[in-house]
């Protein structure tokens, strides 16, 4: 008889072999999921045809399906196993106003159900004690879905780990693009997100301006306070705004205006600090313009971070499968996820695929949706669930690997 890690060794093959065959049998069905996903873009807390889509999907392999998970209409569970420790695999599909799929959102959703379909499949095979989670996260475009299902008690504090991976271009990642085809340890920042009201008083724009209190005039100061401010911000740092309603008509005074606003930093602390300087610069076009000034906020995005531990076996187990990793981000992303609150919480991978995507054309941008949408893109969403799913395999079979993962995500010191 072997020794311990010689029989995990034997096991962990046996499964690479059980996670291939399964992602490459159900091919045909994930690609007509993605293509219905891609087709059918919507927006976050509104992905009412994603939610039933997928979940009649899962319900077609013999899975049991929690649809409207945790109160929220849009969000599902489904599990597999028993006893031993617990994987979640975190699953978007909300699409961006106006662009849809620009993000890629219907290939994260893709390479997350092969990941749960495929970790199942090899724990049933082998007897692999452990639970695979998969859990639908709506609302990760601003809406911040993974925070309130943090706080609806989605990921249980034991969690062993969060997985999950993105799609982006090369360029975005990678200095020079071309030898690596993904990152294991993406790190992204953190994100306030909220809103400003401004309101004023209506008036004849022309008869009697003096007895109005112009609203969209402590709006345009706002923005322009902010440009300025710009010049005394970190280069890592970002804050971008815009008015969602400046107003009607000219000849009469606005009295209600809002803005959205982000303010970001590599890490909340900065964040914070930023946060109050803007703020500063707001409150101020208010006390100018004589409006008053309202907050609504959302969640917060805490900064993504990135567990060494999970990363280098995920780069390891793509290497086995032919497909190039690289564990350590080379290129600052300036961009924030909610996948990042659960990286505060429990130990979690947060991969990026490449798909194919020109130099000039990026996550956000329009053109990325018809990327998103192509069979290259599919290809390296289900060559990426491969990975995943023999990580959350190592992750459940290996105590050591647990251990490591959770000692690098007390450590993690930002």
């Amino acid at each position: 008889m072997g020794s311990y890690s010689e029989r995990t060794t034997t096991l962990l093959e046996a499964a690479r072999s059980t996670i291939t065959s399964t992602v490459d049998g159900a091919d045909t069905e994930l690609l007509k999921v993605n293509r219905a996903l891609h087709g059918n873009p919507e927006l976050g807390y509104e992905e009412h045809f994603a939610h039933q889509m997928i979940t009649d999907y899962l319900l077609s392999l013999g899975f049991n399906v929690e649809k409207h998970a945790y109160g929220f209409d849009t969000s599902f569970e489904a599990e597999y196993g028993s006893g031993g420790r617990l994987v979640i695999i975190c699953a978007e599909y909300d699409a961006l106003p106006g662009i849809g799929h620009s993000c890629g959102h219907n290939l994260i959703a893709t390479s997350s159900i092969a990941t749960f379909i495929a970790a199942a499949a090899a724990m049933k095979k082998h007897n692999i004690e452990g639970r695979i989670r998969i859990l639908g996260t709506p609302a990760e475009e601003g809406g911040g879905g993974k925070a309130k299902l943090i706080d609806a008690g989605a990921f249980p504090n034991d969690t062993a780990a969060a997985i999950m991976a993105h799609p982006l271009a090369a360029h975005q990642v990678f200095h020079k693009p071309g030898y690596y085809t993904g990152l294991a340890g993406l790190k992204l920042i953190a994100s306030h997100k909220f809103k400003t009201e401004f309101r004023g008083k209506p008036a004849h724009a022309a008869g009697e301006p003096w007895n109005g209190v112009n609203a969209l005039d402590a709006a345009v100061s706002a923005y322009s306070n902010v440009g300025l401010l710009r010049q005394q911000m970190e280069p890592d740092e970002r804050v971008h705004g815009v008015i969602e309603a400046g107003g009607t008509v000219p000849n009469v005074i606005t009295d209600y205006t809002r803005m959205n606003w982000n303010v970001r930093s590599p890490t909340i602390e900065r964040a914070d600090k930023l946060l109050a300087r803007v703020k500063n610069c707001i409150e101020a076009a208010a006390l100018a313009s004589g409006c008053k000034l309202e907050y609504i906020t959302s969640p917060t995005y805490l900064n993504l971070r990135a567990n060494r531990t999970l990363c280098e076996l995920y780069a390891q187990d793509m290497d086995a499968l032919g497909t190039r990793v690289q564990v350590d981000q080379e290129k600052l992303m300036n961009a924030s996820t909610d996948m990042g609150n659960v990286s505060h919480i429990i130990p979690s991978f947060h991969g990026a695929f490449v798909i194919p995507a020109g130099n000039d054309v990026s996550a956000h941008n329009p053109a990325f949706a018809a990327c998103a949408g192509t069979d290259g893109g599919h290809k390296a969403a289900v060559n990426c669930a491969k990975g995943m799913a023999m990580l959350a395999l190592r992750v459940l079979i290996d105590e050591e690997v647990a251990r490591n993962a959770k000692e690098d995500f007390e450590q993690d010191d930002e």
